[in-house]
């Protein structure tokens, strides 16, 4: 069966949904991560949120925590799993130029524009067998991390841009070659309102 990706284009009200978290007793969870790893595995994404393909559960699969994008040109996969995730703090900001494979046109152009993250992040999460874990990201991961929790709450990465503008896959490359992701500060606090808008 063909996987289909919700797009702004046709689906951004669907996008815009809050996902449920996960019930460890009644929900096939497993099979929705191999899903995602299909999906992974056939596409040219750094991570995937279900609710992107269409099923809107609180789960983050990561696929390529480096900054090296050709590895999302393969089969390559980290396969790390968050289920039903809290962020529990942030620190620090950084800037990426962020695209999405759901902010997308069926002309190929993709939505992006720079995007201020914290440099590092604590978590609460669940693992695969159900075990609370707790652990801190920072970096190009955590970048990676917030831009597929956002997913999570309906929040797309276009909501947190001051200035968007159209790029094909290849323009967005050539941009990130250019301008790389950037650490602005690792200690400063970092503040945003649950709907994307940032402020301090």
């Amino acid at each position: 069966m063909e996987i289909i990706r919700k797009t702004i284009e046709f689906d951004e009200e669907y996008l815009r949904q809050i996902s449920a978290p996960v019930d460890f007793s009644n929900d096939d969870y497993k099979k929705e991560i191999e899903v995602l790893k299909e999906y992974c595995d056939n596409s040219e994404c750094f991570a995937l949120a279900p609710v992107q393909i269409g099923i809107p559960k609180r789960i983050i699969y990561i696929r390529n925590t480096s900054y090296d994008m050709s590895k999302n040109e393969g089969n390559y996969s980290e396969e790390i799993i968050y289920i039903n995730p809290i962020i529990k703090s942030m620190t620090g900001h950084t800037t990426f130029l962020e695209g999405c494979g759901s902010c997308k046109y069926s002309d190929g152009n993709y939505v992006v524009g720079e995007v201020d993250r914290p440099y590092k992040i604590e978590i609460d999460y669940f693992d695969i067998n159900g075990n609370k874990q707790t652990k801190s990201i920072e970096g190009f991961e955590a970048t990676i991390f917030c831009h597929e929790y956002d997913h999570l709450d309906g929040i797309l990465h276009m909501d947190r841009i001051n200035k968007s503008s159209l790029m094909t896959l290849k323009e967005m490359k050539e941009y990130r070659t250019i301008h790389p992701y950037k650490i602005i500060s690792e200690t400063d606090e970092y503040k945003y309102s649950k709907r994307g808008i940032l402020w301090n």
